[in-house]
């Protein structure tokens, strides 16, 4: 091979690996409603479950450079469910999270810490601002990212169509009071921690 041409194959690799490692935006409104997160509050007169699937918002994501993630996760309040009827009339109260003035939580991811690969998995710590019925505040969360190359087809069922997914996960609690929902109240049914978990795929179409 001659100087030119091994010049311009590395050109070509380097061209090739630079397109590859160029971040992409995962939508994370989910078409199958598949994605999820749920909530669990264990109090000594009763342990209460639930979830909520109206997931949206958007992730700009490199595999190459997993600390300079950017993007927000909303969730419609109104799709928070339990299985008590009375429970959830509470739950989207005035009292509680008053879903009618306060239709969407929000957590906007501001940066990544400590990012370790492990295998197809990025484990980090993501810092940023959750809103909750209208109050902010800064948390750090652990978080877990799976980049899945040309998945999409494969996740919707539909071969011919071509995409990423980047799959998020993650669990933490944060307490109710931090958020004014009924600060020091009923804490004998209702836990004052609430515990979170998510696991959310979105999209990146080519």
């Amino acid at each position: 091979m001659t100087t030119i041409h091994r010049s311009v194959s590395l050109a070509l690799i380097l061209a090739a690996a630079g397109l590859s490692a160029a971040p992409q935006t995962f939508d994370f409104k989910d078409p199958k409603g598949v994605n999820n997160v749920q909530f669990h509050l264990d109090a000594p007169l009763e342990s209460i479950s639930g979830q909520g699937t109206g997931l949206s918002g958007s992730v700009v994501f490199d595999p190459a450079t997993p600390e300079t993630i950017t993007g927000r996760i909303v969730l419609a309040t109104a799709s928070l469910t339990v299985g008590n009827p009375t429970m959830l009339e509470h739950l989207r109260g005035a009292n509680w999270l008053e879903v009618a003035k306060y239709p969407e939580i929000v957590f906007e991811a501001k940066r990544v810490q400590r990012a370790v690969t492990e295998g197809a998995a990025i484990k980090a710590e993501v810092a940023g601002v959750l809103t909750v019925k209208g109050v902010s505040k800064e948390i750090t969360v652990p978080v877990t990212f799976t980049h899945l190359p040309d998945k999409l087809g494969a996740r919707l069922n539909k071969p011919d169509l071509k995409g990423d997914l980047l799959v998020l996960r993650s669990t933490f609690a944060i307490n109710r009071s931090d958020f004014g929902i009924q600060a020091g109240q009923n804490t004998d049914k209702v836990s004052e921690q609430i515990e979170l978990t998510l696991s959310l795929a979105g999209a990146a179409a080519r």
